[in-house]
């Protein structure tokens, strides 16, 4: 049975393979079809992957003392907005516009779209909890410092599985969408 699951599945699964065969992610680059567009929306998805890992390393930062309270709230405060607003945009636009339309192209990856779009409402629950539990430790810090330092290893558990399954999401969503575009000639 397929794995379609974001917690557990190790990659694309094989029946989605049928255009990564043909176009495997080394030749992407020198493809007459990896447009601009590709290479943007994938240098999107590099800057999520650089800011899911480093909000989990600036957690592990704080709970070990490695760096101060206020130090951890201008990152977080900053950093995070910054994934949560750009990841739910994304997703969004991937949802209602590019997807829709990978979709019409080649109606075989149908299973595959609607794995991603399963990825992204998993995302949208985790997001949710991340900007609540952050936003609570920064309020904890000006009233409790220890009751933030107990939230913030609540809140390690969430950065971690962030920064355990986006890059998984990620990568099969490009390893999906990259070879159909380079097939269809889409978004040149």
């Amino acid at each position: 049975m397929t794995d379609f699951n974001i917690h557990t599945r190790e990659g694309l699964p094989t029946e989605l393979h049928t255009l990564l065969r043909a176009h495997p992610r080394d030749s992407w680059p020198d493809h007459p079809n990896f447009a601009r567009s590709i290479q943007n929306w994938m240098g999107a998805h590099q800057g999520f992957r650089r800011l899911g890992a480093l909000l989990q390393t600036e957690t592990e930062a704080l709970i070990s003392k490695q760096i101060d309270d206020e130090r951890f709230a201008r990152q977080l405060s900053r950093y995070g907005n910054i994934l949560v607003n750009n990841l739910h945009g994304h997703h969004t636009w991937e949802d209602r516009s590019f997807f829709p339309e990978l979709t019409e192209a080649d109606p075989r990856f149908e299973n595959g779209i609607n794995m991603l779009e399963s990825d992204h409402n998993v995302l949208d629950e985790t997001l949710e909890r991340f900007t609540h539990q952050g936003n609570r430790i920064l309020k904890l810090f000006d009233l409790d410092k220890q009751q933030a330092m107990e939230e913030a290893r609540i809140f390690r558990d969430t950065t971690q599985e962030i920064a355990g399954f986006l890059p998984r999401h990620l990568a099969d969503e490009e390893d999906l969408v990259v070879p159909i575009l380079l097939h269809h000639e889409l978004r040149r």
